[in-house]
């Protein structure tokens, strides 16, 4: 395995930008576990924690030159982001339906279904034009096939669950308190989504100057959507 020097602007988006995000989304998981270890907020938790496990291996293969090792950490990188919006979706459906109905089967078999779907991106990671390479800064590019695969799989399995869940638990609220309190988890998650959404299209682009932007962007996005999604459920959702 070969090390290369970071160049200033990636050591600082991926150790400086992402940092914060890791630390952030880290320290919410914390609150949450801190505050109460039922079950429903460990769900919650493991939304952040799966973000934060992503960056985590990214921060890992950021120096790396191997090509093969980089695209499998970029992978796993990938996966532990995009499947942190499975857990949302759990979350969501307890609050609608409740832990009865909601049962913990139930809820592995989701996870396993999705978490299977978005495991299949390693079959295209590797298949020549349809998988992804590396730049001349070992940034990954995404085939438009790729690209395609991913947001399907991420809008379909997790993003129109997770909007749609959130809208009918919206309904069900008779308190105006509450209800504008879910209103700031809905657009905290859609901040979220727009932001994953930016990283799709940065990646299969591959424009050095749409990628600086976006990850400007993506960092206030992410640092917004993530503290909303914490307060809009806050303690009174319990």
């Amino acid at each position: 395995m070969v090390l290369y020097q970071l160049d200033a602007t990636r050591a600082f988006t991926i150790y400086g930008a992402q940092g914060i995000l890791f630390a952030f989304f880290l320290f919410l998981a914390y609150k949450i576990l801190k505050r109460d270890r039922k079950r429903l907020n460990i769900i919650f938790s493991l939304f952040y924690l799966s973000v934060v496990a992503g960056l985590f291996i990214n921060f890992i293969y950021a120096p790396i030159v191997d090509d093969t090792i980089v695209r499998i950490l970029n992978f796993l990188t990938n996966f532990f982001i995009y499947f942190a919006v499975i857990f949302l979706v759990i979350f969501e459906l307890i609050l609608l339906k409740s832990e009865k109905v909601i049962t913990f089967p139930k809820q592995l078999l989701i996870i396993l279904i999705y978490g299977i779907a978005l495991f299949c991106m390693i079959l295209l990671v590797f298949v020549e034009g349809f998988g992804v390479t590396l730049n001349a800064s070992l940034a990954p590019i995404w085939s438009v096939p790729f690209f395609i695969y991913v947001l399907l799989v991420v809008t379909l399995g997790g993003i129109i669950p997770t909007l749609y869940f959130a809208m009918q638990i919206s309904k069900k609220f008779e308190d105006e308190t509450l209800k504008k309190r879910w209103k700031f988890f809905i657009v905290g998650v859609c901040a979220l989504f727009i932001f994953m959404y930016g990283i799709f299209i940065s990646n299969t682009l591959n424009n050095s100057t749409f990628r600086i932007g976006m990850g400007a962007l993506g960092l206030i996005l992410a640092l917004i959507g993530g503290y909303l999604i914490y307060y809009g459920v806050g303690k009174s959702i319990e």
